[in-house]
This record gives structure tokens, sequence and C-alpha cells, in this order.
């Protein structure tokens, strides 16, 4: 009898089945934050990924100080489980190529990622791209380093389907301040406060056109910050909006308080996930073939769905059945 193949390898041809990215993006940039964080990362597991900020987390002049200090991070046994990013300057700031040569040239080997910040284009992208795969050539590197790209611009917005085909694209955040901020004042300021962002029909244009973009392409989408956040309520309602109504799979953090409220938000009810382990069970044991569950029919269209509910109950952290976890995720590349 030949083997049940895993249910990724089953439902999902290689090109559709996407990067497994955490569903929380936790940024920093100030070195005690940072330490704080990856100390919280090693408590916590890597339900959420670390990333050390460059761009804004840099001081004027200490630009090449910060790098160094993200890549000791990055290196140290304090990155436990590979989920530590960076983000490096603007392509066209001139700290970016100072930026690639330290971040991808001394820790290229164990970043996650590299988020690449305010393009202006599609063709942006793709030089930024060659400068990171020189830098890895350069330091006889093998992987290729996945990217993120920060969505906040006009004409990145314009282009967003052709930087989310972009084969080292890994994920799309949205910029929502600077997106705001590049309007000149046509799209007021309550239009970055957690209630107003969901409701402007331009900032809504752009959240709704980037995570079709990134679905589009099997990338994932990531869902701009909450600034408000003491305000547990209202980051979990603006999460709970991203995850059903936006489509966005995974979200940024700017404060340890908010990183739970965004992982609950994004979690599936632990009913759904119950019955979404029956239906897989059950279209395993049929080696795929259409089945009846709860006087309902399933087949291949229905298990992909249920199967992405286990995923993001896994990625969330959730407890699964000891079995689950064994026979689905014990493979990590598989999960």
């Amino acid at each position: 009898m030949h083997a049940t193949p895993h249910p990724r390898e089953a439902l999902f041809d290689a090109g559709d089945r996407g990067p497994q990215l955490p569903v929380v993006d936790h940024y920093c940039g100030v070195e005690a934050r940072m330490r704080k964080s990856l100390a919280l990362q090693a408590e916590r597991g890597p339900v959420f990924d670390v990333t050390l900020d460059c761009e804004d987390g840099a001081p004027v002049g200490g630009e090449a100080e910060h790098a160094a200090l993200v890549v000791s991070l990055v290196n140290s046994a304090d990155n436990r489980f590979g989920r530590v990013g960076a983000r490096a300057h603007p392509f066209d700031h001139p700290c970016f190529e100072a930026d690639v040569d330290t971040l991808v040239g001394q820790a290229g080997e164990r970043l996650a990622y590299l988020m690449i910040p305010k393009v202006r284009d599609a063709a942006d992208l793709e030089r930024a791209a060659e400068a990171v795969a020189a830098c890895q050539a350069r330091h006889g590197q093998q992987r290729a380093l996945p990217l993120q790209v920060l969505i906040e611009t006009h004409g990145a917005l314009r282009e967003v389907q052709r930087i989310a085909a972009h084969p080292r694209v890994e994920s799309l955040s949205f910029g929502l301040m600077d997106f705001v901020s590049a309007h000149r004042g046509a799209i007021p300021g309550s239009a970055m406060s957690v209630h107003g962002q969901f409701e402007h029909p331009l900032v809504v244009r752009a959240k709704l056109e980037i995570a079709a973009a990134a679905h589009a392409y099997c990338k994932v989408p990531s869902h701009c910050v909450v600034t408000e956040f003491k305000d547990r309520a209202a980051l979990q309602a603006a999460a709970g909006r991203a995850a059903q109504q936006f489509g966005y799979t995974r979200m940024w953090s700017i404060h340890p308080d908010q990183i739970q409220p965004i992982l609950d938000a994004f979690s599936p009810a632990a009913a759904e996930v119950d019955e979404a382990i029956e239906i897989i069970h059950a279209a395993q044991s049929a080696e795929w073939a259409p089945i009846q569950h709860r006087q309902r029919l399933h087949d291949r269209a229905s298990y992909r769905y249920y199967w992405q509910v286990i995923e993001r109950a896994h990625r969330t952290g959730q407890p699964l059945p000891v079995a689950v976890r064994e026979r689905w995720f014990a493979d990590a590349s598989l999960g």
C-alpha cells in the first residue's frame, strides 16, 4: 500500500503553497527593545517574527554602528529559532548599500528576511534584489535570502502586482503612515487612527489591492501598525478586521503588548479547528476523494480551506492534539 501524501503535497502544487510565516511581525529598533524582543521570542517560541529596524531605529550619523549591532544580535544565540529579520534603509538612501553589505554580508545565512522599504516601483525592487544577490555572491552564500517589501508610495501601489510577482519576494506590507503622508494633506490624519484606517476610501483601496496582489502570487500580505498600543480592545478589533475582512494573514506589532491580541485575532476558533481536523483526517483516509461530513459534501476545494485553518492554528500557537502534531507537523518544512 502506498504512503498517503502530506496534505500540503496532496492539495497544493509546489508553486501554490506559499511561505509559511508567523502571523505577527514585531518591529523594534532601540537596543534595549531589540534584546527584550529576542528574549520574549525565546520564551514564547517562534509564534512571532522579530524585525530589527535599521531605517527608523538607527540614529542619524550612527547608521553603521546600528547595522553592526543588528548583525551581532542576528548572529547571536538569542536568535534561537532563525526567525529574526532586518529592515534596511530605502534603496535610494545613501546608507542602503552599506546596510546590505553589513546585514547580508555578515548575517545573510541567519537572517530570516530583509525588508526593503519605500520602493518607488518594480524597477526599484529589482535593483535592490540585484544588490542583495550580488552581496550574497561576493560572500559565497548559497541561499536566496527572502525579501519583504513595504508598499507605501504611489508608484509601488501602482505596480503592486509586478512587485508581488518577483520571485525573491515573500511578503508585502502596507506602510500606512508614509502612504497617508504621500497624499500631501489630501487624506486627513484621522485615516492613520485605529478606526479611520478602515474607513477612508483611499486607504481601504490600498489595503485591498496589496492583499489581492499578494494572494494572486502566493505571497503573504502583512497589515500595517496600530499606533494606539495601549488600547487592547481596539487593537484586537483592528486585527480581526484585517484578517476577516481585508484578507491579511500577518500583521505588524510595535509593542510587546500587541503580540498576543494579534495572535488571538488571527487564530481560528477552536470549534473550526476541530471540524477542520475531522475533515482532513477523513479526506486523507479517503485518499482525497470526495467525502460527506455532517451532511455536507466536501472535495479538494474545501479540503484546501480546512487545511489552511489547521496551518493557521499551528502558526498561532494553538494547542493541537499530539497525534495531529506528530502526523502533520513533525517535519517543519511541511508545517
